[in-house]
């Protein structure tokens, strides 16, 4: 009995060792999960700033994930509908507009950009928001409407009224905020309004001086800047070359300068609109973007894709001819052009798929001017509390084009701005503003369709 007793002292013995044995694997499993989990927290956190590493990065989704994210979160918009953004992000002091988490964007989606604003605090004087009211070109009809100007702060030449006020587009605190509301609209390049050094539009200031304090805030929202070229004093084929080399030659080693991968040339290459291309005649052009023209950029250092605008049915074969990679629209109302009509956009899409040339659709929010020409209502457009935009965006995505390009972020004159928006009202005027939705509505119907946007080309 004795020995029967020791061998079940030793048999409880060695079941207690093996139940510790037990006890403490798992506990050690439990501890390897756990710093596991910590360390990729940590890094995922750590990452939160910083542009992937990858070749690609200028082709289409920028933060800490790569493409595949992006097409993982495209498979399921739901996950990155407009409630999620605002729930996920947290106001900071200073700024009107809440801080990005960690949000993906979009390289194929472009967006019109204009630094052509200022203020007495910031420029000594008001620049466009005192805009003057534009005359009817006949002096019968321009007798029936206002003249003069707007006297800004209550009083601009805008039909809505901006969040941030009559701001200047050379506060950096303005431009860093413009930078978190379009990455929180998913758009992830601006084609920044530019005229060369030392000349501007007849309302506002030099925008070149304003190109690296934009490409810097950019580059840290992780979005890219292109080039909106204005119909510049004298620019034609050769001026346009000239320029062309000093943008390459100023910006183009800048982290925020935007390149897209060309696939039939295989590189990546500089992205120009060249607004009212048309004001140049085809065979000048012809020069500069052919490969066999007198002063040819193409398949030199300077070589880039250049979209021309499309405005009349004529245009299609004008741009073509004249060497331009490809076609955008601009104008923000449906009906307005050949160009800017939803219903052209597949017979263009076709027409430019058949001569290896890029389609890049113009969607907007609205259009409405009658702040600075009075005459022009006919061509209004209402938001119809954001379903112009939504069916603008639609058409778009339904003829998959190469890209996309949004008139505007913040062109307030022609009422076709995106950024964010307030209500209110003067003695004599009361401005229009987004409706129940709030400041960030056009934002976040932007990040709806934008992340739908996958192009095939």
């Amino acid at each position: 009995m004795k020995v029967c007793g020791q061998r079940v002292s030793v048999f409880k013995l060695s079941l207690l060792v093996f139940i510790l044995f037990i006890a403490s694997s798992c506990l050690f499993i439990y501890y390897l999960d756990v710093q596991w989990t910590t360390n990729k927290m940590n890094l995922n956190e750590s990452g939160k700033n910083q542009a992937p590493k990858n070749k690609n990065r200028n082709e289409k989704i920028v933060l800490q994930e790569p493409e595949s994210e992006y097409r993982a979160s495209s498979k399921n918009p739901q996950q990155m509908n407009s409630n999620n953004i605002v729930q996920e992000s947290v106001l900071t002091k200073g700024s009107k507009t809440p801080e990005p988490t960690q949000l993906p964007v979009n390289y194929d989606v472009h967006i019109f950009y204009y630094p052509w604003y200022g203020n007495p605090e910031q420029d000594g004087k008001y620049f466009h928001w005192n805009h003057p009211y534009l005359p009817h070109w006949d002096k019968i009809e321009a007798a029936k409407w206002p003249s003069g100007q707007h006297k800004p702060p209550d009083d601009i030449g805008a039909n809505f009224y901006p969040q941030l006020g009559p701001y200047s587009s050379g506060d950096p605190v303005v431009v860093e905020d413009h930078m978190k509301q379009v990455q929180l609209s998913g758009a992830g390049v601006l084609a920044v309004s530019w005229y060369p050094p030392n000349d501007a539009d007849n309302e506002g200031k030099n925008p070149d001086k304003l190109i690296p304090l934009i490409l810097d805030l950019a580059d840290k929202y992780q979005l890219k800047v292109a080039f909106h070229i204005e119909p510049f004093k004298g620019r034609d084929h050769q001026t346009l070359k000239t320029n062309i080399k000093y943008i390459i030659d100023t910006y183009g080693k800048h982290p925020g300068f935007y390149r897209h991968y060309d696939r039939i040339k295989k590189k990546h290459l500089p992205v120009y609109y060249m607004y009212d291309s048309y004001l140049v005649k085809s065979s000048n052009w012809a020069e500069l973007f052919t490969p066999g023209g007198s002063i040819s950029i193409r398949n030199t250092e300077y070589d880039g894709i250049f979209l021309g605008l499309l405005v009349e049915r004529q245009h299609k074969e004008s741009v073509a001819s004249a060497g331009f990679d490809g076609y955008y629209t601009y104008f923000a109302t449906d009906g307005f052009t050949y160009g800017s009509s939803w219903k052209n956009w597949r017979e263009i899409r076709k027409y430019a798929r058949g001569r290896r040339l890029m389609f890049v659709p113009s969607v907007g929010p609205g259009y409405i001017d009658t702040r600075v020409r009075p005459w022009n209502g006919k061509n209004t457009r209402s938001r119809q509390d954001g379903r112009y935009y939504k069916n603008s965006l639609q058409k778009a995505l339904d003829i998959n084009p190469s890209m996309i390009s949004i008139t505007s972020f913040n062109e307030w004159h022609e009422g076709t701005q995106i950024e964010t928006a307030v209500p209110k009202a003067t003695d004599s005027f009361t401005y229009i503003d987004y409706g129940p939705e709030g400041p960030q509505c056009y934002l976040n119907i932007t990040r709806q369709y934008v992340s739908k946007f996958i192009s095939e080309d």
